[in-house]
């Protein structure tokens, strides 16, 4: 079954435990621990954005989400910060905004401890959590959000494809799991 119909039908808490079951993305690499902008992937060089959380994995495996890391963020504060603020900081993409040069690649690399997506949307919108999209003050789905595939979703130390950059312009990219997490790239001759 895909993970997107059975986060539908099982709620906003249950990602991790939904597409557990999922094979590990074929698209994605080990990361390595290193905290520096340029890194290099399989022999091409490219700019990293980092994908960050901090969930507990106690509180949050208690309400269905899998995380890996130790310590963080208890899931009961996690919706506390988002019903308050309509983001978790600590839930984040780094840099918020990248420049690269043309023929320069750049990836997303899952620094945290949970699942992630690093999506490319036409206009920034909600995910695939009802629950989440509500909290955070996201009610329209980016549409992108719609179509993801397996492969799409990013396990902690894993990283996405790496993208040339092949035209001027701005892309948008955002987390389909957690929406206010987004970044913004601005790809220039």
């Amino acid at each position: 079954m895909h993970c997107r119909s059975l986060i539908a039908v099982l709620g906003f808490a249950l990602i991790q435990v939904a597409c557990a079951d999922s094979p590990a993305p074929t698209a994605t690499r080990a990361a390595k621990n290193t905290a520096s902008a340029d890194r290099t992937v399989d022999g091409q060089s490219g700019k990293v954005v980092s994908i960050f959380d901090a969930c507990d994995p106690t509180t949050f495996a208690q309400n269905g989400v899998s995380c890996t890391r130790s310590g963080g963020v208890r899931f009961d504060q996690f919706i506390a910060i988002l019903t308050q603020t309509q983001q978790a900081g600590a839930w984040h993409f780094a840099p918020p905004e990248l420049n690269v040069k043309v023929g320069e690649g750049f990836f997303a690399l899952n620094r945290g401890g949970e699942m992630h997506t690093f999506t490319e949307v036409e206009h920034f919108g909600g995910g695939i959590i009802p629950g989440l999209n509500a909290l955070s003050g996201n009610l329209v789905e980016a549409e992108e959000c719609k179509h993801l595939a397996p492969g799409d979703f990013l396990n902690p130390g894993q990283s996405s494809d790496l993208d040339i950059a092949d035209d001027e312009g701005t892309e948008l990219y955002q987390c389909c799991i957690h929406p206010w997490m987004r970044t913004v790239v601005h790809k220039k001759g």
